[in-house]
């Protein structure tokens, strides 16, 4: 039987690519939180050609106000996308938000991986390396992880990630991060392009160790007309933390391949 080798590792990193004005109050929001998961396309709108369009995706977060923004395929200083052009801090500064970067790969002379957005200041944060199969590869992903302190509520772990289009990578990938959360004092927000649906062996792990934010109920995430397939979620832990008020699915054509999904979660 082969042997099947895979190659991770986790880093605590310090606080870095902060910007914004996180600390800005809302008085209209009670003890809860309005959470975004957004893969972005590297801010290439699809019938735009090449054109990059980081404004159109800033103008979608600004319409929805979200306390905290999970960020996938996010290009810094590539050909494609500028190589003077960093998309997580322009996008910070974009919404007045804080942000952080965590590099899944290079490509084009720059890098490319996921990041956070949060209204709030950034007190720490986590990158995680996720495994390639050594010998079948495929495209090594991270997780971007930020601890915040909201307003009104304990300290928490917010993160996103993009596991890789291969199951055989996703499920290696889907393990580290239950495994290294699993031991978490605080709680744990993870929005992301998981490239799985309800039901995959995948996120039935997820399942397992988290709460899906919308449950049994889930609405398709791509393609952006007609969407069919559900792969973009946000997730919590532990269950009792909080209640779901709401979980939606954007309609939004124009600046992305997927569609955002906005939570909106209260405080148990």
């Amino acid at each position: 039987m082969k042997k099947i080798a895979f190659i991770f590792f986790v880093l605590i990193v310090p606080v870095r690519f902060v910007s914004g004005n996180g600390g800005r109050e809302d008085t209209g929001r009670k003890a809860g939180l309005r959470v975004m998961t957004y893969n972005i396309h590297h801010c290439n709108p699809p019938s735009a050609g090449d054109r990059i369009d980081i404004e159109a995706i800033a103008r979608v977060i600004r319409q929805e106000q979200p306390d905290l923004v999970a960020l996938q395929e996010v290009d810094v200083y590539t050909t494609r996308s500028g190589k003077g052009v960093h998309q997580a801090r322009e996008l910070a500064k974009l919404t007045g938000m804080n942000f952080f970067f965590s590099k899944a790969i290079d490509y084009q002379g720059g890098e490319y991986g996921v990041a956070v957005l949060s209204r709030y200041p950034v007190l720490d944060s986590i990158r995680i390396a996720l495994p390639v199969d050594a010998v079948k590869g495929g495209e090594p992903r991270t997780l971007a992880g930020i601890v915040v302190k909201p307003e009104k509520g304990p300290r928490l772990v917010f993160a996103s990630t993009h596991l890789d289009l291969r199951a055989y990578n996703r499920l290696s990938q889907s393990r580290i991060i239950i495994d290294y959360f699993s031991g978490s004092a605080l709680p744990v927000i993870i929005g992301g392009d998981f490239n799985a649906e309800p039901g995959s062996e995948e996120i039935n792990l997820f399942d397992a160790s988290f709460t899906r934010s919308c449950g049994d109920d889930c609405a398709g995430t791509i393609p952006v007309h007609v969407p069919s397939r559900t792969i973009d979620f946000i997730m919590f832990k532990p269950a009792g933390t909080f209640e779901v008020l709401s979980t939606r699915v954007i309609s939004e054509k124009y600046a992305s391949d997927h569609l955002p999904v906005i939570t909106e979660l209260r405080y148990k």
